[in-house]
């Protein structure tokens, strides 16, 4: 599972950048670009002079947000990255859900994940790796990839949209990406596979997202006891761990869970 960004850009046609904004989005754009990006080229692609964003990263250096390399490269500053990191660990949804991927990707010997949504997509907030063995896979905490597309995501969508009206309503906002010859992108299609998630309890993505790739995610309740806070799921390469192994194995996950993965009636 290979989750993209989907931060949209710094700048529309009719809205240009100023103050705080463009600092911002400097901040935002530096963040893709972990090699570093010169200054000429960071102005053009947030459209701004370069005097206006030659500012803006002063005002992020002065703070630690921002560094300048020995090439006249501008990255993240290491200020930054102990910040992002430790809220990270922090996070009270972390705290109570490492515990869980630890045991689950030990047991399973694959990637395990916790995810939220968020509108149209999932965001990975959590990941742990098997100890030993299995290819990791190349996913990243802060990644996104279309809910419709990921068993995750099906399984956070099957609790909101229960209607084939709210179904089509919720499609025809935007087109569906189709990530594989597998993926969903017709509104029928995605109402039974909503329908059949909210029956049997668990989403599942059989190389919906990537090639080669399935997962099976399950609800955690860690801020309401009947509404999922997001999914916790177990992610393998199809060659290793087939879908229907992890459908076999879905109440050796759910043991693990817990009660946290039981919702109160």
């Amino acid at each position: 599972m290979d989750p993209t960004s989907e931060t949209p850009p710094a700048t529309t046609p009719d809205r240009r950048l100023v103050g705080s904004d463009r600092v911002l989005a400097v901040l935002v754009e530096l963040s893709r670009h972990p090699a570093g990006i010169g200054l000429e080229d960071l102005a053009r692609i947030v459209d701004s002079p370069k005097s206006s964003v030659h500012r803006a990263l002063a005002s992020l250096r002065r703070a630690q947000l921002a560094e300048q390399d020995g090439r006249g490269h501008y990255v993240l500053g290491d200020e930054f990255v102990r910040m992002a990191f430790s809220h990270h660990e922090a996070r009270p949804d972390h705290v109570r859900v490492r515990p869980l991927l630890t045991r689950l990707a030990e047991h399973f010997g694959e990637t395990v994940h916790y995810t939220v949504l968020a509108g149209r997509s999932v965001i990975y907030r959590s990941k742990v790796d098997p100890p030993t063995g299995a290819v990791k896979l190349t996913s990243t905490v802060g990644g996104r990839n279309p809910a419709h597309a990921t068993g995750a995501g099906k399984l956070l969508l099957s609790q909101l949209l229960i209607t084939p009206e709210q179904v089509a309503d919720w499609v025809q906002e935007a087109p569906l990406e189709r990530r594989t010859p597998a993926t969903i992108t017709g509104a029928d299609e995605l109402h039974a596979e909503l329908a059949a998630t909210r029956r049997r309890g668990y989403g599942i993505d059989d190389q919906e997202t990537e090639p080669g790739v399935n997962c099976l995610a399950l609800p955690v309740y860690l801020t309401t006891p009947s509404i999922p806070s997001g999914a916790i799921s177990v992610s393998g390469l199809t060659y290793r761990m087939p879908i229907r192994e992890l459908i076999d194995r879905v109440e050796e996950m759910r043991a693990i869970l817990g009660p946290l993965g039981a919702p109160v009636p």
